[in-house]
């Protein structure tokens, strides 16, 4: 493909979809490091201006990354429903964009013409798109899945507590699980990111969470967030997991850099239906992040937000629970500033949401990048603005493990008390019989941990 145009006097010549797409991005210092950006914003205006009249059809015919070469170009084409994109082909990106934000189009209407779009084309759209526009567009789309509670409707926001501990300690990790019950965090997942990733750890882990969920009756899922292949050992050896989890990429080089294929993840899928805990049919919690695939030399040119779109071209083979961005972990080599950051925050939600995926995140940066609390805090008010399925609480918002810095717990509490949204309807219930919740708001028994504690 060979394009060129004429903008405010001057001539911009793109020589592939592939530069093109590149071009067309907000900047991003990840797409600066691999050489593929605009060169100043005359260019990038070019190149949107170029994509707004391309018609969808182009995306199958000018593939950035072939089927015969990258498993996760066969698993997005494979998973798109042919009868909804003959109906759209010939839209252009523009027409597209249009008919997304177009008010009398509501969430059934995005999730069906989602199912017709590769995630190149969802990518492009997004490139067209303000803050505003994917804000407004994201918050159209309910997409509910069912582990052993549901996430996902419209008027909730759920949550993740993340107690990590440095050394893996049982009892210290009880202890910031506490605090995380204590304000009302938790109905999405009791999600441990470990240090030590050995089966026995593992397994300690998974019935360690399990026994304070029996012990309290609180209704969540419990996933500990280790290699996939590490949980299959601990989970075959019986450790009670609901949930399976992986870190994705968005080509089949990039998730062979993380030890994956989609062979493995099959059958990682066969094994939690048969020897999971959850009680729903969606078993999986998949995390991804823009700039990774540079990470592993696994990019092929091809900007990071497309290749995060990919990622979730290949989540939705399998239906997950929950799948989260975890938008500023990697750094400022990739999201340089808040600046970026939010703006890959409201992207990566809106494209997931428009795979028809149960899209949250996590709202978070590196102590290295330009970024500080205020700046996740007004990201954390957009996501819930647009309807993000669910965030994620770490103690002080300070991980003392991962060490990045994310939301804390009472974060999460204050977003649902702005916004007029609520934790999940099983969940609350729940706070409600522990006084942790009052008549919707937080009860006098909202965060001390020792409500916890005193009855273990």
């Amino acid at each position: 493909m060979y394009k060129k145009i004429t903008l405010l006097g001057n001539i911009y010549q793109f020589h592939s979809l592939k530069e093109i797409m590149a071009k067309a991005n907000e900047e991003r210092s990840g797409d600066i490091l691999a050489g593929i950006s605009a060169e100043n914003m005359k260019e990038r205006m070019a190149a949107k201006t170029i994509l707004a009249d391309l018609p969808l059809s182009d995306f199958r015919n000018y593939p950035l990354l072939s089927p015969e070469e990258d498993e996760v170009s066969r698993v997005i084409e494979e998973g798109m429903d042919t009868e909804v994109y003959k109906k759209i082909k010939n839209w252009t990106v523009a027409e597209l964009r249009e008919y997304i934000l177009d008010e009398s189009h509501e969430s059934n209407d995005l999730l069906t013409i989602g199912r017709g779009l590769t995630s190149e084309m969802i990518a492009a759209v997004a490139k067209l798109m303000s803050n505003l526009d994917l804000i407004q567009a994201a918050s159209k789309i309910e997409v509910i899945t069912h582990c052993n509670t549901e996430v996902g409707h419209k008027g909730v926001l759920a949550a993740r507590a993340q107690p990590n501990h440095p050394s893996d300690n049982l009892l210290g990790m009880r202890a910031s699980l506490y605090e995380a019950l204590s304000y009302g965090a938790g109905d999405a997942v009791i999600g441990i990111n470990p240090v030590i990733d050995t089966t026995n750890n593992i397994y300690g882990l998974l019935c360690e969470t399990k026994e304070v969920m029996e012990q309290f009756a609180i209704p969540t899922q419990n996933c500990v967030l280790s290699h996939v292949t590490s949980q299959m050992r601990a989970i075959e050896k019986g450790a009670p997991a609901d949930l399976i989890f992986q870190s994705l990429a968005g080509t089949q080089a990039g998730n062979e850099s993380f030890g994956i294929s989609v062979s493995m993840l099959e059958e990682a899928t066969a094994l939690i239906f048969e020897k999971g805990t959850a009680k729903g049919p969606n078993r999986w919690y998949f995390e991804t992040g823009q700039g990774s695939e540079l990470s592993a030399n696994a990019h092929f040119d091809i900007d990071q937000v497309t290749l995060e779109a990919r990622c979730y071209g290949l989540a939705k083979k399998f239906q997950p629970f929950l799948l989260n961005t975890v938008v500023g972990f990697i750094g400022p080599e990739y999201l340089y500033d808040s600046k970026q950051v939010t703006r890959a925050g409201l992207e990566d939600h809106f494209m997931g949401k428009m795979h028809g995926l149960p899209m949250g995140v996590d709202v978070c940066y590196t102590n290295h990048m330009k970024a500080d609390q205020n700046d996740m805090e007004n990201l954390s008010m957009l996501l819930a603005t647009a309807g993000v399925n669910y965030v994620i609480g770490v103690p002080m918002a300070d991980d003392c493990m991962l060490n990045y810095q994310s939301l804390s717990y009472h974060d999460i509490a204050t977003l649902r008390s702005i916004f007029r949204l609520r934790p999940v309807a099983e969940f609350e219930k729940w706070m409600e019989k522990y006084g942790i919740l009052e008549d919707g708001k937080l009860g006098l028994a909202a965060g001390d941990p020792t409500l916890f504690m005193n009855r273990a």
